[in-house]
């Protein structure tokens, strides 16, 4: 299945301080350079995000280096691991929408719980694998195994970012390009 913009919506789960700190600091520095990839596109294109913080109070608040590129995007706090069981969560997806494009921390706990359940709700989903993170590399291989073998689509940001615009002669191309050259 090939990712369209005018059906997608991105969700940023947990991108937050406390959580990056377990995290290798190079995987999160390189996650940070993709998401910027990642939600430039979005506001380009028009495509919904909505970015969660798992209990805040504890965990701190989402990374300051990606909050610039937020400024539409919805807000929801929880304290669910599955994004779906927060009714605000509920409210805040786009039901028009049928593909759903997760990304964040951590691959094992949230992300997995989140794709399973909007699996079951009838969702396209695609995790960006170079833009999910797990403590443990071992429990995000898991997490991914598990995930394909549950019929999610593994992709990775370039792949999303040329599908969505489908050509170099998108107005958006010019914008995103320089952006995708940065990243390594």
């Amino acid at each position: 299945m090939i990712a369209q913009a005018e059906k997608s919506q991105l969700i940023i789960i947990d991108m937050q301080e406390k959580i990056a700190s377990a995290m290798p600091k190079e995987i999160i520095n390189k996650m940070i350079r993709r998401l910027e990839v990642i939600q430039t596109a979005c506001n380009e294109l028009g495509i919904p995000q909505i970015f969660t913080e798992q209990y805040p109070k504890g965990l701190g608040h989402t990374l300051t280096e990606i909050l610039p590129q937020l400024h539409d995007a919805r807000f929801v706090e929880k304290t669910v691991f599955d994004c779906t069981n927060e009714p605000a969560f509920e409210k805040c997806l786009v039901r028009t929408r049928s593909q759903v494009f997760l990304l964040g921390m951590e691959a094992h706990i949230c992300i997995l719980q989140t794709a399973m359940s909007l699996l079951k709700k009838g969702k396209d989903v695609f995790i960006i694998e170079d833009l999910v993170a797990s403590r443990n590399i071992s429990n995000k291989q898991n997490a991914l195994n598990r995930l394909r073998e549950c019929g999610c689509i593994i992709t990775n940001t370039e792949s999303v970012v040329f599908e969505w615009i489908k050509s170099s002669e998108h107005e958006a191309f010019e914008k995103i390009a320089p952006l995708i050259k940065s990243i390594d």
